[in-house]
């Protein structure tokens, strides 16, 4: 029988498995923009989403996963403001109030029950880690949604310049962690991050929240169910 290596870290990804993107700011960023600058709500939104949009795409000009440090991601929320201002003809200043009133973590929660599982993986020695293809600011993010205290390390693919599922975030995530690579347990809800964790030689599992896929894990506690049957087996 194999007999696999002791787990010594359990590496999140962020988004859809951690935490979340809550919609409802985007409707209560819409109000807050009709009346303090006399917007149409549903033009605002419109324009917000196509924005976020755009800076998701990795040629474009306005994309953040070219971003290195927190000074470009300042510069890119910079520009993100005075686009804002230019497609919604807004007096300068307006788009840096809205970013400021609404600022990127804002749009964040934690998933139910996430702080509760951490708090149990950290109680069975292990340590935990984030890696995410995010922006530069993921410490802030963490903190914001009350889970920072929790989290050894959170490593934004971006700083790295390699995103997953490119390899050189996991070994980089691992390497911070102060851990080998198949001591970790990779939780991510994207297949091709998962496969590539294991590539790499980490043991890695597929989330979905939503209960839809077949064979995923269905919830964080299930993370601490496959920990257990794990350290069973080491």
């Amino acid at each position: 029988m194999t007999v696999l290596p002791a787990l010594r870290a359990v590496l999140f990804d962020r988004d859809d498995t951690i935490a979340y993107t809550d919609r409802s700011v985007y409707r209560d960023a819409a109000a807050w923009g009709a009346s303090h600058f006399g917007l149409d709500p549903a033009r605002l939104g419109h324009t917000l989403a196509a924005l976020w949009q755009e800076s998701t795409v990795t040629d474009h000009e306005r994309s953040w996963w070219h971003l290195r440090s927190l000074e470009d991601e300042q510069t890119f929320w910079d520009t993100y403001g005075r686009e804002l201002e230019r497609r919604l003809n807004l007096p300068a200043g307006a788009g840096a109030e809205f970013v400021a009133h609404f600022p990127y973590e804002v749009y964040i929660k934690a998933v139910p029950g996430a702080r509760e599982v951490l708090t149990a993986l950290r109680a069975r020695g292990l340590k935990v880690g984030v890696l995410s293809n995010t922006l530069p600011s993921i410490d802030r993010t963490l903190e914001a949604v009350g889970l920072g205290d929790l989290i050894d390390v959170a490593v934004a693919s971006c700083t790295v310049g390699a995103h997953k599922p490119e390899p050189a975030g996991y070994l980089h995530a691992a390497q911070a962690l102060g851990v080998q690579v198949p001591e970790v347990l990779f939780i991510d809800d994207k297949l091709e991050n998962v496969e590539a964790a294991r590539s790499l030689g980490m043991a890695a599992q597929v989330i979905d929240l939503t209960g839809q896929r077949p064979g995923a894990l269905h919830s964080l506690d299930d993370v601490l169910t496959l920990v257990d049957a794990r350290t069973a087996r080491a």
